[in-house]
């Protein structure tokens, strides 16, 4: 039997035991639980331990169960008590104290492989014996385990402000909920209450009657908003937050999406509701100083709207308030004399009181430094643990495992609940716990399996639920995928048919397909996972079907924030972050400086593994810092000469830095050594091209294109993404005279990347194809095909590229340079890299050149030049200077391909 120690009873504590012990019996696992914390009742902890039944909860019955996967759990429970109840309801928090001590008792006594050891002592210190924490109770004595779940639940508020003399004295409550807390002087006269949240609204109604003014003061004095009676459900969050271009970006796009929400629905709280799937992922974007920032300038004003009271909580606060039995003012505590009547209290507004008590209502401690908490002490002065992102709780890794410091020892020791404030902002509410508890749960299980007979995992450490042969299988697929290599999807497909309830391989496949363009095989694939992850999968093989399925059926936003929102769970799940990057292999979900915020935000998780190298390099090159992204190719490549990221990023510091000859050299060399299996081989070939265009070689750049990316070549989506997309930019430039050989191209190409495809980016290279092909029909259906998708990037950049490539097919060039100028900054949304994206560019200049619009043309080449040496620019711009140059480019007669007259 293996021991798992959960320190702490309250909810996140209780919610924690109760998955662990309903995990073990679902796996068959023996588990014995030690549940330690000093009080007396188990689950109700401080939040739910009040007997006032005007405590209200500040959710509604509906959305308080303890299950993630059984959302009416609660609700049941509470009907069979009394049959009037309602989702809607906002019960008496004493109530939901009984449902969690009810829900622990029931757990225990049904399961028969866990056994449940209810400690009531307080650990006030770990020590490790191996991995396993041993823990030391107040009461002597220890229990030793071979892991431990902390679910310390808020640390105990800051006293400081109320100097010695106050605290000493007998007129100060420090914890309000602390039993008989408020039955001494604080029953006694005019009161003061310190903090104006949601523990002053309900100490206000425990303490209010008519002989008496209690007054409340705080910093800015903002009340908490209430919820409506009826609540709307969450409108969605708007595609533009993004943490990592700062907060002041991000507090413009949460103000539009509150201003548009309450224009359409009458109310901002749906709005605001709808940000709690990507507040985490929002706020590990912010960048460090930010959310420093954040926490000053804008933490109050947000818990005052996220954390809203209950309706009769908040009629009960407004028949104070207007019977003057309430008092709220903005100010601090500067001055606090006690005597053996009273205190005298001055305020910083000049105001001076004279109460009977002062009770302290300022919430929890955010951070863990000063604290007299002596677990946390131990575990920070022990090196078991750091302190959190913005000095809030706990460091945690994605999956709450705690975090240690630099050369500190390494414990099974995870946090759920308020410890990890720091990594997660939102972290306190019962549907943030639930999900952390059943993630943790799963999560030390896995780790105290067994190792005689472990359980598959792929190269990761990420368990797979499947027979050892699929799961081999499997990571022979993944380390392709990774490396950029051929055969992938045969080997998923032979895991999926040696295990067909194989839930992550069907998940993978219908990814790749995706990707692809294979729209055909993709829907089954998902289907399959779908009903794989309902018959073996652990917590987080689940979520990776979800963030798939809501990425591949979904809006970009559900997408993107599921898979994000993945990643931040399980950052090693490596499969998830490649999907979330745009490379040579995915499309991604992320763009520009959210991509780079994930990329480097895995540095400690990933190290230098030679896949996250290549990916960091990509990085630093889109950040133009060359030197670094050469470094760090290099570092991947000498690891694992294979390592396509790593080849493509440094293609890229090749091309961006103008250094064509030497770097056409080095992609040679590598497609000679290593370009036999390499899945993206024609877009090495295609970035090799891109060198001799620039050298304006158009001898070299034919015979590339007939050796290496005629149809004979390439398959799938690259026919167009690299074959067809150079013959339009050769065409551009003036680098192909004759027929360019499309047809051959479309005709062997996925229909569904011309007629209807999946992806911005497979849009944006069927669109250049047909352009090439002369076929303004075919662009017109694209066109209709763009105005009805799902995704936005589809109406915003691929429905007006494709009136502008008409244009260009009809020879309006002044209408193509009007509809192209406003499309390049949007092209990264597509997840193209910029030399993807510079074809869009490429045709502007032609369009510009052969319209006869010189001078723009002239700039536009000069800025070109600024940033990257190429012969062919100065070759065009030594044209457009001369003005009456023969400029040699390509109109459409009749939907085929003509020589240029001169300009």
């Amino acid at each position: 039997m293996r021991r798992v120690a959960v320190v702490g009873a309250g909810a996140a504590g209780a919610l924690t035991a109760v998955q662990l012990m309903r995990q073990a019996d679902r796996l068959g696992r023996r588990i014995g639980v030690w549940l330690i914390d000093p009080a007396g009742p188990t689950g109700p902890g401080v939040a739910y331990s009040t007997c006032d039944p005007r405590h209200l909860l500040n959710v509604p019955a509906g959305r308080m169960s303890a299950f993630p996967d059984d959302p009416e759990h609660f609700l049941r429970w509470l009907t069979d008590r009394d049959p009037h109840a309602a989702a809607g309801d906002f019960v008496p928090r004493q109530v939901y104290g009984r449902y969690l001590t009810d829900l622990v008792e029931r757990t225990a006594a049904a399961s028969p492989h866990a056994r449940l050891h209810r400690v009531r002592d307080e650990v006030v210190a770990v020590r490790g014996q191996g991995f396993g924490p041993v823990l030391r109770l107040a009461g002597g004595g220890e229990v030793r385990v071979d892991a431990a779940v902390l679910a310390l639940g808020s640390l105990a508020p800051a006293q400081d402000w109320a100097g010695p003399e106050l605290r000493e004295s007998g007129r100060f409550v420090a914890d309000p909920w602390a039993p008989g807390a408020l039955d001494g002087p604080a029953g006694e006269g005019d009161v003061l209450l310190v903090g104006t949240g949601l523990t002053m609204v309900d100490v206000a109604a425990t303490l209010a009657r008519p002989d008496r003014v209690v007054y409340a003061v705080s910093r800015h004095g903002l009340l908490p908003q209430e919820h409506l009676p009826a609540a709307a459900p969450p409108v969605e969050a708007p595609p533009d937050l993004d943490g990592s271009r700062g907060l002041d970006v991000l507090r413009r796009s949460v103000r539009r999406h509150l201003s548009a929400t309450r224009r359409a629905c009458g109310d901002w709280r749906p709005a605001l509701d709808g940000l709690r799937p990507v507040t985490a992922a929002l706020w590990q974007q912010l960048p460090v100083a930010d959310r420093a920032r954040f926490l000053q300038e804008d933490l109050r004003a947000w818990e005052v709207h996220r954390h809203r009271m209950a309706p009769a909580s908040a009629a009960t606060l407004r028949a104070l308030l207007a019977s003057g039995g309430l008092r709220i003012g903005a100010g601090q505590v500067v001055a606090a004399v006690p005597d053996d009547d009273a205190v005298t209290v001055d305020l910083s507004d000049g105001t001076r009181l004279r109460v009977g008590a002062v009770v302290n209502c300022t919430g929890a401690r955010t951070g863990p430094r000063g604290t007299t908490a002596p677990l946390v002490r131990c575990v920070l002065e022990g090196g078991y643990g750091r302190p959190g992102p913005a000095g809030l709780g706990l460091d945690t890794a994605g999956d709450g495992r705690l975090m240690p410091a630099a050369g500190g020892p390494v414990l099974r020791l995870w946090a759920v609940g308020a410890a990890r404030r720091g990594n997660l902002l939102e972290t306190t509410a019962v549907p943030e716990i639930r999900a952390q508890a059943a993630e943790v749960a799963g999560t030390v299980l896995d780790a105290l399996t067994d190792r005689r007979t472990p359980a598959p995992t792929d190269r990761y450490g990420q368990r797979l639920s499947t027979s050892p042969e699929a799961a081999e299988l499997y990571d022979r697929a993944l380390e392709r995928i990774l490396a950029g290599r051929a055969g992938a999807e045969e080997l998923l497909g032979e895991a999926v048919a040696a295990d067909p309830d194989f839930a992550v391989g069907h998940a993978t496949l219908a990814l790749l397909g995706h990707e692809r363009g294979s729209v055909g095989q993709t829907p089954a694939a998902l289907a399959s996972a779908r009903r794989a992850a309902t018959v073996r999968a652990d917590d987080r093989e689940r979520s990776l079907v979800a963030a798939v399925d809501a990425c591949l059926t979904g809006t970009e936003e559900r997408g993107k924030a599921a898979l994000l929102g993945h990643i931040g769970a399980h950052p090693r799940d490596a499969l998830a972050v490649s999907a979330a990057v745009p490379t040579v292999s995915f499309n991604g979900v992320t763009a520009a400086e959210e991509a780079w915020a994930l990329v480097e935000g895995l540095s400690g998780t990933y190290g230098d593994d030679w896949w996250y190298l290549g990916q960091l390099a990509f990085v630093r090159q889109e950040q133009e810092r060359w030197e670094e992204a050469e470094a760090l190719a290099c570092r991947a490549l000498a690891a694992q000469p294979d390592a396509g990221h790593a080849v493509h990023a440094r293609a890229h510091v090749y091309y961006e830095t103008g250094e064509h000859r030497v770097g056409l050299a080095w992609l040679d060399e590598w497609l000679r050594r290593h370009g036999d299996g390499a899945a993206q081989r024609s877009h090495v070939a295609w970035h090799a091209a891109l060198h001799e265009l620039s050298l304006d070689d158009r001898p070299a750049l034919l015979r590339r294109y007939r050796e290496e990316l005629v149809a004979c070549r390439v398959g799938g989506g690259r026919l167009l993404v690299d074959s067809a997309s150079l013959l339009w930019r050769a065409r551009m430039t003036g680098s192909w005279s004759g027929e360019l050989p499309v047809a051959e191209l479309l005709h062997a190409a996925p229909p569904d990347w011309l007629e209807a495809p999946a992806t911005g980016f497979a849009a944006l290279h069927g669109a250049l194809a047909l352009a090439a092909a002369g076929d303004l029909d075919a662009l017109a259906r694209l066109r209709a095909h763009a105005l009805a998708h799902h995704q936005a990037v589809f109406a915003l950049l691929v429905a007006p590229l494709c009136e502008a490539l008409s244009a260009v097919v009809r020879e309006e060039w002044r209408q193509a340079v009007r509809r192209l100028r406003p499309l390049l900054p949007l092209l990264a949304r597509t997840g193209a890299s910029k030399a993807q994206q510079e074809v869009v560019e490429e045709t502007l200049l032609h369009a510009l050149i052969t319209g006869g619009e010189y001078d723009r043309a002239e700039r536009l080449l000069a800025d070109r030049l600024e940033r990257r040496a190429s012969p062919l620019d100065w070759r065009r711009l030594e044209a457009v200077r001369g003005r009456g140059a023969r400029w040699r480019g390509p109109v459409v007669v009749g939907g085929s391909w003509e020589r240029a007259r001169s300009a």
